[in-house]
């Protein structure tokens, strides 16, 4: 008997990773289109991010109530307690990164009624892409639980930043030498804030895998201390 519920237990904890993983699926699906929509002053397709964002929302709250489930029934201790927690923390930053899209994709909406020229917005392409990809590696290593990617993917944030503070300077030039450009430049400064939390919430991901392997708690820990204590 013993052996069969821990059979069960196990299908359910896998059962609830797979989910996890469609969540992060559909999120980085979003993060993907608001950034072209922005780039390519695609409307529709940032109204269909702005409107499909419940179906993030709706996954978190499923997952998160089968969480409460397992710790209910299940009671799990040491590492499998770990994992629900970390399940519901990886699924509250799933489900911030949908918002900080959803405000992405209504920048570019804003911005494609303005009908400027799409090229005005080639800046957001880089940053863009680069915390998608974060995303998506944060997400993979989760589901590896590998603690090397996840450090590695952690130290990408910094970049992040630097990208975002080098966009923040090019719109404040480009807005003190033509005033005309304020409206649009202030729209492109909002969707790049957002992607750079979509960047912070994605090495969020990675310190709960650290956490769930290793058990240390690395929020507040230097990137340098994380790498010298897991990559040396």
């Amino acid at each position: 008997m013993s052996v069969h519920i821990s059979q069960q237990f196990n299908a359910e904890l896998d059962a609830v990773k797979n989910q996890v993983m469609t969540m992060g699926g559909l999120v980085e699906n979003h993060v993907q289109s608001a950034c072209t929509a922005l780039v390519e002053g695609d409307s529709v397709l940032a109204e269909r991010v702005v409107d499909e964002d419940f179906k993030i929302n709706a996954l978190e709250v499923a997952i998160d109530e089968q969480c409460t489930n397992i710790i209910a029934r299940r009671q799990p201790t040491a590492s499998d307690l770990r994992l629900v927690l970390m399940i519901v923390k990886t699924i509250t930053d799933l489900e911030r990164i949908g918002d900080e899209a959803e405000k992405v994709a209504k920048m570019a909406r804003e911005l494609a009624e303005l009908g400027e020229s799409k090229e005005q917005y080639v800046e957001i392409r880089h940053i863009g892409e680069h915390v998608r990809k974060m995303l998506h590696d944060a997400l993979d290593a989760f589901a590896r639980m590998d603690v090397t990617a996840a450090v590695k993917i952690a130290a990408e944030d910094e970049k992040v930043d630097q990208e975002y503070e080098a966009i923040m300077r090019q719109l404040i030039t480009r807005m003190m030498e033509d005033p005309r450009s304020i409206q649009r430049s202030i729209n492109v400064i909002w969707a790049a804030r957002a992607l750079e939390r979509i960047g912070d919430h994605s090495k969020n991901i990675c310190e709960y895998v650290i956490y769930l392997v290793k058990g240390k708690d690395v929020r507040h820990v230097t990137l340098d201390q994380m790498k010298k204590e897991f990559l040396e």
